[in-house]
Parts: structure tokens; sequence; C-alpha cells
């Protein structure tokens, strides 16, 4: 073997220049050092003890596993390969093994319709470039070659983005063949509400399509809800094969996705679990924060109810750390906990008053929880909303379908700035929300207690914070008023653990969130795990269905060996995510023009007058023919360790 580190990382991409050695990772994880790694843009080696010869035997094996078969090249050439290799590390190799290896690898490149053909021979091809000598040496010796370990995975652009990692490529795949209940099997795996996140989700997938490099990139959260309704439509019920019962029992605190998704997949597990949930239905701010002209609760209920048919029971009404304690939990029996609870209080504005108890000033929080309630829980014409995500999206919208006529969204920065769904302040916009940028309140103006306008201040936009965003700086003298019936603050929320379990129990941040592992969930008290909301602060529905899913197997570990403890697959995850799958900047080989599917909604001065949902489902002939524009941009990733 050639004793030199080199890297061929970042050559083959068009358009991004060759990542220097030095540049990329070198650690695999805590003390442990990454030898080499093999993927779709080439390789790179810091540990010149590695045999690359038999690295890249192990590489073109996985690429043969994957190879899905319906490309015939691709299916028999990675076997071809495969076995020429194999050959070579058993000392059974000719030189002229390395003519037909490169010419196999192109023609599998050339002619596969899926980037496990177009991406999986590139290191092998590097190889025999660079590296060809180490081939020649080990043919010549005609010694076997003993066997590394390697750590391989699967991932795609999509797939990468997606917190759960849902296998996205797999289940566009078969609703284009027209598997609906296959692609649902592949989405349950890791996202165990597809009819709630087919509606909600906020598509980090979709923003790091790569077909979005040509034209548009997939309706995946489109297609996700496609699934879904199918089943709902046919009336069949989901298969479930949960594993053999265990006699351990887990409690799960909150009922949002976090917990629903822990349940489940202890139940998957064979492991009974007790919900404690302060509300009275499940789905948490899910239930209560989204409204039903964006997720139908009937939608969230009857998926909660499929995690209730693997044995969860939901206990609802009770507040954990005052109707029943930790320490009633451990004396009732319960082997491990789960903590998932919600980010259920609204931040401070730090406006001037904000706490004087003003009638018709009620957070973003409160006011789409009663709601959801089917409340009016105020009233008025003219209604100023502050905030620029999701949340206020919804305060403004729901303040129409209350009857609102003069409805206001004040935003301390611009519209390219804004953290709201872009669906969601275009919509807005369509039904009459008028939108104010750079403004922030300043001094609530009530009379008789009761509010009647918003002091505010002109801003403008100076450095960039520690968001990346730039920093909105307040116009000296620019104040003004805007006279209004009702103000509701929707900058933001925030958790609190420490009403839920003693701090004396468990390691809280000053934001009252709980500390926990990134991969484990794990806390500083080995039967406690965490998730969602409440360790990452508010964030999305789909990352606490994913801190869920990886509790439970934590949880599993715990019951079953007393410790909880990274996987080598944890580590080869986190190390694909600081590589980063999609580039944004990447120049396509092609060119094509095949519009994205938009589901349809209604008008948006029928919408107004109704919670109900505003964006319909999509015929079967959409669904497949939008599944077809899918690139299956698939990624093999191998590291040694």
């Amino acid at each position: 073997m050639t004793n030199e580190a080199f890297s061929t990382w970042g050559s083959w991409v068009p358009g991004r220049k060759q990542i220097p050695l030095d540049n990329l990772p070198s650690d695999f994880a805590r003390d442990q050092p990454l030898k080499a790694f093999m993927g779709w843009d080439g390789l790179f080696i810091h540990d010149t003890t590695v045999n690359l010869v038999d690295m890249a035997r192990a590489y073109m094996e996985q690429a043969r596993r994957e190879s899905c078969g319906q490309c015939f090249p691709c299916r028999l050439g990675t076997e071809d390969m495969s076995a020429i290799l194999k050959g070579i590390c058993m000392g059974k190799g000719i030189p002229t093994d390395l003519d037909r290896l490169e010419s196999l690898a192109r023609l599998v490149m050339q002619t596969a319709r899926c980037d496990i053909g177009q991406t999986a021979p590139r290191p092998l091809l590097d190889l025999l470039q660079y590296r060809r000598k180490d081939f020649l040496d080990v043919i010549q010796s005609k010694t076997p070659i003993p066997a590394g370990h390697y750590i391989a995975k699967v991932t795609a652009p999509c797939t990468n983005a997606c917190p759960s990692h849902v296998n996205i490529p797999d289940y566009v795949e078969k609703i284009r063949i027209g598997r609906w209940d296959q692609a649902l099997t592949t989405i349950r795996r890791d996202c165990i509400l597809p009819g709630v996140i087919g509606r909600v989700c906020v598509r980090p997938c979709e923003f790091n399509c790569r077909r979005q490099r040509v034209d548009a990139g997939i309706a995946i959260r489109t297609l996700k809800r496609y699934a879904a309704d199918m089943e709902l439509a046919s009336d069949r019920k989901p298969v479930r094969l949960p594993g053999p019962a265990k006699d351990k029992k887990v409690a799960i605190i909150g009922a949002g996705p976090a917990g629903l998704a822990c349940a489940y997949n202890l139940g998957m597990r064979g492991y009974t679990s007790t919900i404690f949930e302060v509300l009275n239905e499940p789905g948490g701010m899910a239930a209560v924060g989204i409204p039903d002209y964006r997720l139908p609760r009937g939608i969230l209920r009857g998926e909660a109810a499929q995690v209730e048919a693997l044995g969860c029971e939901i206990r609802y009404g009770i507040r954990v750390g005052k109707d029943i304690t930790l320490e009633d939990l451990k004396l009732q029996g319960y082997n491990a906990i789960f903590v998932g609870v919600g980010a259920h209080e609204a931040s401070k504005m730090r406006c001037e008053g904000e706490d004087a108890g003003y009638r018709s000033f009620m957070t973003g929080v409160e006011f789409l929880r009663r709601v959801a309630d089917g409340e009016q829980p105020i009233t008025g014409k003219k209604i100023v909303v502050i905030g620029g995500g999701n949340v206020a999206m919804d305060c403004v919208r729901s303040a129409r379908r209350l009857g609102f006529t003069d409805v206001n969204l004040l935003y301390r920065r611009t519209r390219a700035e804004m953290p709201a769904d872009p669906v969601e302040i275009t919509e807005s916009e369509e039904e009459g929300v008028t939108f104010h940028y750079l403004v922030a309140p300043l001094r609530i103006i009530a009379e008789a207690g009761k509010v009647t306008g918003l002091e505010c201040n002109r801003m403008t936009l100076g450095e960039p914070d520690a968001s990346g965003r730039r920093r909105p700086v307040v116009m000296e003298g620019e104040n003004f008023i805007i006279q209004c019936d009702a103000i509701v603050p929707a900058i933001g929320q925030t958790c609190v653990v420490d009403t839920v379990l003693p701090p004396e129990e468990v390691e809280i941040t000053r934001w009252k969130t709980l500390v926990t592992d990134e991969i484990t969930q794990g806390t500083n008290q080995p039967f406690i795990f965490g998730g969602g909301d409440c360790a990452t602060g508010p964030s999305t529905l789909i990352a606490a269905l994913a801190a869920g899913k990886k509790a439970a197997r934590s949880i599993e570990q715990f019951l079953t060996s007393g410790r909880s403890v990274p996987e080598e697959g944890d580590y080869l995850e986190r190390l694909i995510g600081q590589l980063g799958v999609f580039f944004p900047r990447e120049k396509m080989p092609y060119s094509d023009s095949c519009a994205k599917l938009h589901p349809p909604v209604l008008e948006p001065d029928l919408r107004i007058k109704s919670f109900d949902e505003v964006e319909g489902g999509v015929a079967p002939s959409a669904a497949i023919k939008e599944a077809s524009r899918c690139l299956r941009c698939y990624r093999i990733a191998m590291a040694a360790v």
C-alpha cells in the first residue's frame, strides 16, 4: 500500500471545488478517529493503515445490495464489480480485472436511472486512477486481505435533511408504481403521523431536493399526505407487527408528537407505556396550536388512536408535577420515564403594558388554544398580531375566520427574513392580511382597561446577529401609533420543564429546557429521557417525532442493559450531516421542464368563512405523475473506523 493520506472529495460535483483533506472530518466518535470515508462524492483517507482495496470491496458489496434491479446494467454491473473485488481480496485477481472494473463502473454510471448506480462507482474510479498500484500489489502478492471494519448507510439529500431521516425516495418510488400501502409502511418506520406531517410539516426535505437544480423540487409533503389519505379512503387498517410483550413499563409525560412517537416505537418493541397528558385530547400543541383549517382535529385523533391500538394508555387531564409526581411514577413501578412536554408558554415582547392585564390583549398561544376549543376569545374589527413565524400566521388567519375585517401583522424585519412557511405568508396575504415590515411594538395603549392601540418603533436592519439574519435597529424619532381593538403577540414560546420535573432531580437549562444527549435523548438520570420542544426549545413536529423515535430505542437499551449509548450508525449519521449531502449550487448535467404538483386549495373568499381545511388531497394519477419526477438521489456512505 502507498503510505499517503489523500482525498478526492468534491472533485466529482460540477460547480464545486475539491475539498482539501484538512477541511474534512477526522473524528468519528468521541475518542475514536475517522480512518477513511467513501461516498457519493469520492473518498478521503486519514489513516494510511486502511486497506483501500478491501474498503472498495466492502463499498461495492453495499452498492450491490442497494441496487434495486430496475436498471439492468446497474444490477448486473454492481454484482460483477463486487465479485471481481472479492476475488482480488481473496488473492485470486488478475491484472485485466482492473480494466474490467473500470469499464463496468463507467457503464453503470452512464446507464443507471438512480444515484445508486450514478454515484456508487465514483470512489472505485478514483482509486483506479490514483491508487491503481495498490490493486496491482494485492493481485501480484496472491495473498488474501483480512476484512476491515466498516460502517455503511444509505441516505439522500431529502432524507438527510429530514430530522427523522424518512426514506423519502423509497416511498416516493412506491407511490410511482401505485403501491401507496407499501409507501405508508416505509413512512411509518420513521414518521408515525403521516396524515399530520403530510399536512403541516415545514418541509426541510423539499428545500434540499436536488430536483430544484433542474426545475422545481418534488412535492414530498403532498405525496406523504396522499398515501395517508388513500388509506383512509380505502378503510384499511395499518399493518402493525409489534414485538413480543415485555414485562417492563414506561411512563411518558405529554401526548404531543414526541410522546406519541416514543409510545408507538416502544409498542412496536413490545413495551407497555402510559402517557400522562394535561390536555383532554392527544397531540399537544399540534392539537391546540394548529387551527383546523390546516390540520383537521380528526386526522390527529385518528393517528393517535393507532398508538393506543399498540397497547398504550393515555390518561388525560393529569398535570405531572402537580397531580402526580416523579416519585409517584417510580412507586407505581415505571421502569423508565420519557418527558415530551411541549412549549406551552408564550415568550414576552418586553413591551410596556403587556403585563397590565388589559382586555383584548392575549398571547398567540392562548388565542389559538381558545380558538381550538371553539371560543371567540376576543372581538372587534381591527386586530394587530406581532410576529413572523407560523404561529403568527395561524393567528392572523384565524382572526379573519373569527370576523376581524382589518387584520394586521407586524414584523421587525423584512419578508426575506421571516421564518414562517412561504406558503402560509402567501395565503395570509390572499386572505386580506396587511403586513407591516420593519416595525416593533413599544407600548400598549388602553382606555378603561381595554386595548385601543399600539405605539410602535420603525426599524432598520443592521449587521447580522447570531441567527445569521440582519439585526433590527430602532430608528429614533420614528414612532407611530396603530389604533386597534385587539393585540395578539406571537413572537415565540417557552418551555416549563421545571414545573413538571424537580430541578434537583434533572439538569435544566436557564431557558427551562431539559438537558439531554443529542443522540440517546438521555438525561443525567439514567432512567429519564426527554425530547421534542422541552429539550430543544420550540421546533418542528417532525423533529419531535424523531426525538421520540430515538428515545424509544435508547429506553429499550436501558431496560435491557441498564444503560443507553449511541450506536455506530448514529455517529455515521452525524458524519453525513457534517459532509452535507445537498449542494445547492450543483450544476446538473441536464435540464427539464416539468411543473411541480400543487394541491388544490379553497378560494380565499370561501376559506375565510370557516375553519374547513384549506388544502385538498390529490388524485392517484397526479400523485403518480409527481412521484415520477423524483431523481432517486440515493447516496452510499461508508466509514472505516
